[in-house]
């Protein structure tokens, strides 16, 4: 299958919106406790949020769509570094990467990440930096086969909840 992927642009909130609360569902219900999830998504994945990232110069998100019918099933946010370690102006957070499940084998997270990379040389940034929850094996496997290493850890909260995560980070 060959997925479309496109900078995203004004009119696009809502999609972005609608396939980051469905892909967080998908990833993190039995880990996160619902009502701190409906919370975190409502006021972290709003199209307002999304309007802004995609109003803001320092920021790229990138919208993947069905094929058939142009359906939002995935995006990257790549935003200045806001993550617990040492960054420069060289650095570049990709503060978002998901896919809803029905890509998963596709390529279609490989074909994120590429384009995600890309963007953040096409902007000069020579690393790129992101965290994840410590205990997500399988995106943590995702990370490493793509190149990145560990190059730290920070506390994530989601409602009342605090995780651990680890950061990585990739020279470009």
């Amino acid at each position: 299958m060959t997925w479309r992927l496109r900078r995203a642009g004004p009119g696009d909130a809502s999609a972005l919106s609608l396939v980051a609360a469905a892909s967080f569902l998908e990833t993190f219900a039995g880990i996160i406790a619902g009502p701190d999830m409906v919370r975190h998504c409502t006021s972290n994945s709003s199209p307002a949020k999304f309007d802004a990232w995609i109003a803001d110069p320092a920021s790229v998100v990138t919208l993947a769509e069905h094929p058939d019918g142009a359906a939002p099933v995935g995006y990257t946010l790549l935003t200045p570094p806001d993550l617990p370690i040492a960054t420069d102006a060289h650095d570049i957070e990709l503060r978002r990467i998901y896919a809803l499940s029905l890509t998963r084998g596709s390529g279609l997270g490989h074909q994120l990440m590429a384009r995600a990379i890309d963007d953040a040389r096409t902007l000069g940034r020579r690393r790129m930096l992101l965290g994840v929850l410590g205990i997500n094996a399988q995106a943590r496997a995702f990370y490493e086969r793509e190149g990145f290493t560990l190059a730290g850890t920070r506390q994530f909260r989601v409602g009342e909840a605090l995780f651990d995560d680890v950061v990585y980070a990739k020279t470009l």
